[in-house]
C-alpha cells in the first residue's frame, strides 16, 4: 500500500465503490461539518500553543501585520486522516500563536492555495483544496473561492460562474490584478486526472477566464513551483508530479524537473499569453516533488527541501532532503544556497594553520580541501521518539560545509553544534517570506512505514544567510502512530526474545519497558568506547532494526538505523 500521495494530499487507495454514493457520503460529512462551524456567530480570538502537527496547509505573510497566517493542512496518524479549517495568527516580534474562530469559513482541506493580497486592508483569497474520509480512502475536491477580509474578520465565498474544476496540489499566485491558477489533479474511486491549464481571477471586475496561451507548455501536473517574475509580466512554472496508470493498472508517478515561462503581452483588452521553455543554469536541484517554495527578495524563488521516491510494484520509499535551492528569476539562474555561519572566524583559523605549520600540516590541509571539493556528504542524524521508534534524518551537506564541519569539530563542541541548528529533512512543508526572512512549518517525513508529522517553526534571514533560527522546537514525544502493523510486529519481537531466552512482556508499561530493555539489550561494558560497543553489537542492533522496519526496508538503511540504535542505548546507559 502506498501511503503518500505526491500532490501531496492525503489520499491513499481506490475504492471500488460507486462514485456518486461516494461524493454523497463526502457531501453529508462536509455538510455536517459546516453546520458546527454555521453555529459561530462572534468572532473568538484565544492565545494557544502552537498548532498541531499538520502539512498541506497554507502559511501566508500578512500584508500588513507581523504576522503569518496559517488555515487548514491534514494529518495521518497511521489509522485516521484529520482535516482542519482553523485559523491561526502568529506574532514575529512576540513569537506567539493566536486562533482566531470566524464564523462560516472554508469547510476542512488540505492541497489547497492562498494568496494574501493589500487592497481593502488586506485580503486572503483561498481556492480548491481536497477533503478526505477519516479512512483517507474517499475523498473530495473543491472548486470554491473564498476571501478572508483581515481588516474585518470576516470570511466571504466568492460565487461566481467559470471557475477551475474542482482539484487539489495546483498552484495560485497573484500577478498583477489576477489570481493565476495552473494545473493541479482530481481523483476519483475510479480514476485520476491531472491538469496544465491556466486560469485567471480578476480582482478588479470578480470573474474567471480560461487562458488559451499559445506555444508548449508544461504537461499536466501538481505539486509544482508557480512564481511571478518581479515586473509581473508572466509566472514561472518549474517541476511538479504527475502519474500514470502502468500495466496491471499500478500507478507509476512521473516527477518532473523542465521549466517554462507564461508570458503576458499586449494591453488588457487585447492580452495575449505565450507558453516558452527556459533553460535555466546554474547548480540545478537533484529531482524531487514535494518541496516548500516561497519568494524571496530581488526576484528570487525559494526551494526547499520535498523528498524523491523510488517507486517498485505496490511499495513506495523516498529520500528526504533539507537543502534550500534560491533560483534568481531575472537571471535564470539556480544555485543552493550556502549558510555563512561563523565563516570569518573559519577563515582565520585556516590562515593561522597555513601560517605556522610545516609542510606535513600544509599537506593535510589540503587534503581537506581536495575532499570537500569531491562534492556533498551524507549525514546521518537519530531522534527517538517516546515509544522507542529512532527517527533516522539524511541530511547532504555540500563540500565546503563539510570541511567548515570538521574544522568546527576540531575547535570545540560550541562550533559543532552550531551547524546542527537547522530544519529535518521533510516534504510537503510550509513556507513563506516576511520582511526578507523565509519561514518554514511542519511537513511529514518517513522512516520505514511510519510517517511523522511536524509542528516546529524555523526561520532564516534571507539577507545575512547565516544560519536557521528554531521559533518552535519539534518535540518527538507529542508524535502519534497508530499502525496496525505494529501489533504484529510486537508479537514478532517477543517470538524473537523468547528463543534468546528473554522476556516476553515488553510493552507492560513504559517504566517496565525500559527495565525490560536494560536487561536484554547487550550491555556496555565498563569503559567501552562507543565505536566498540557499536562493533561488538552491531548484528544484534541490526536484527532489531529489521524487526522495527519491516523485511522491505533495504539493507543499507537497516544497517543505518541499527547503528543509530546501538548509539542511543550506549549514550543513555552512560
Amino acid at each position: 500500500k502506498k501511503t503518500r500521495m505526491n500532490s501531496f494530499s492525503c489520499c491513499s487507495l481506490l475504492c471500488c465503490f460507486p462514485l456518486a454514493l461516494i461524493q454523497e457520503d463526502l457531501a453529508a460529512l462536509i455538510a455536517e461539518f459546516q453546520s458546527l462551524d454555521a453555529k459561530k456567530t462572534t468572532v473568538v480570538e484565544t492565545a494557544c500553543p502552537p498548532p498541531s502537527p499538520r502539512l498541506n496547509a497554507s502559511l501566508s505573510a500578512h500584508p500588513d501585520k507581523d504576522e503569518l497566517i496559517l488555515f487548514g493542512g491534514e494529518f495521518f496518524n497511521g489509522k485516521k486522516t484529520y482535516l482542519y479549517n482553523d485559523l491561526f495568527f502568529y506574532n514575529l516580534k512576540k513569537n506567539t500563536w493566536v486562533k482566531s474562530d470566524i464564523p462560516n469559513p472554508p469547510p476542512r482541506r488540505c492541497a489547497h492555495q492562498a494568496v494574501v493580497v493589500p487592497q481593502a486592508g488586506g485580503q486572503l483569497w483561498l481556492f480548491g483544496g481536497e477533503f478526505a474520509s477519516p479512512d483517507g480512502e474517499q475523498f473530495y475536491h473543491y472548486k470554491d473561492l473564498w476571501v478572508l477580509h483581515l481588516s474585518t474578520n470576516t470570511w466571504e465565498q466568492i460565487k461566481v460562474p467559470g471557475a477551475p474544476s474542482g482539484r487539489s496540489g495546483h498552484r495560485m499566485v497573484l500577478s498583477k490584478r489576477q489570481l493565476l491558477v495552473f494545473g493541479g489533479f482530481h481523483e476519483s474511486a475510479r480514476d485520476f486526472i491531472y491538469y496544465n491549464d491556466v486560469h485567471a481571477f480578476s480582482l478588479d471586475s470578480f470573474t474567471w477566464s480560461r487562458l488559451s496561451p499559445s506555444g508548449t507548455g508544461p504537461s499536466p501536473r501538481s505539486a509544482c513551483q508557480m512564481t511571478s517574475t518581479p515586473d509581473g509580466s508572466g509566472v514561472i512554472i518549474y517541476g511538479g508530479y504527475s502519474k500514470v496508470k502502468a500495466k496491471k493498472d499500478v500507478e507509476k508517478g512521473t516527477i518532473h524537473s523542465d521549466m517554462f515561462l507564461l508570458k503576458r503581452d499586449g494591453k488588457e483588452e487585447q492580452e495575449k499569453w505565450l507558453w516558452s521553455r527556459v533553460s535555466p543554469s546554474g547548480s540545478k536541484p537533484p529531482a524531487r516533488s514535494g518541496f516548500s517554495l516561497a519568494v524571496g527578495p530581488t526576484g528570487r524563488a525559494l526551494l526547499f527541501g520535498g523528498v524523491c521516491d523510488e517507486e517498485e510494484d505496490e511499495t513506495l520509499e523516498g529520500d528526504f532532503y533539507n537543502d534550500l535551492y534560491l533560483y534568481d528569476i531575472n537571471k535564470h539562474r539556480w544555485f543552493p544556497a550556502q549558510l555563512k555561519g561563523c565563516k570569518s572566524e573559519k577563515k582565520k583559523r585556516r590562515r593561522g594553520k597555513k601560517g605556522g605549520e610545516t609542510g606535513e600540516g600544509s599537506g593535510e590541509g589540503q587534503e581537506e580541501e581536495g575532499a570537500a571539493a569531491q562534492g556533498p556528504v551524507e549525514v546521518i542524524k537519530e531522534i527517538v521518539t517516546e515509544d522507542g521508534t529512532v527517527m533516522t534524518i539524511k541530511e547532504i551537506i555540500p563540500g565546503t560545509q563539510v570541511e567548515e564541519e570538521s574544522e568546527e569539530e576540531e575547535e570545540g563542541e560550541e562550533g559543532a553544534s552550531a551547524i546542527l541548528v537547522e530544519p529535518c529533512a521533510r516534504s510537503s512543508a510550509m513556507a513563506t517570506v516576511k520582511y526578507g526572512k523565509l519561514y518554514l512549518y511542519g511537513g511529514m517525513f518517513e522512516v520505514g512505514d511510519r510517517q511523522f508529522t511536524l509542528n516546529d517553526l524555523y526561520c532564516l534571514d534571507l539577507h545575512k544567510m547565516d544560519q536557521w533560527e528554531v521559533l518552535v522546537e519539534m518535540d518527538p514525544k507529542t508524535q502519534e502512530w497508530l499502525d496496525d502493523w505494529s501489533d504484529s510486529e510486537d508479537d514478532e519481537e517477543g517470538d524473537e526474545e523468547e528463543a534468546k531466552g528473554g522476556d516476553d512482556e515488553e510493552e507492560e508499561s513504559e517504566e517496565e519497558s525500559d527495565e525490560q530493555d536494560e536487561e536484554d539489550h547487550p550491555p556496555v561494558q565498563p569503559g567501552e568506547a562507543l565505536e566498540d560497543f557499536q562493533s561488538r553489537t552491531e548484528q544484534y542492533w541490526v536484527g532489531q532494526a529489521r524487526a522495527n522496519m519491516g523485511p522491505e526496508a533495504k539493507d543499507t538503511k537497516v544497517q543505518k538505523v541499527g547503528i543509530a540504535m546501538a548509539k542511543v542505548f550506549y549514550e543513555d546507559q552512560q
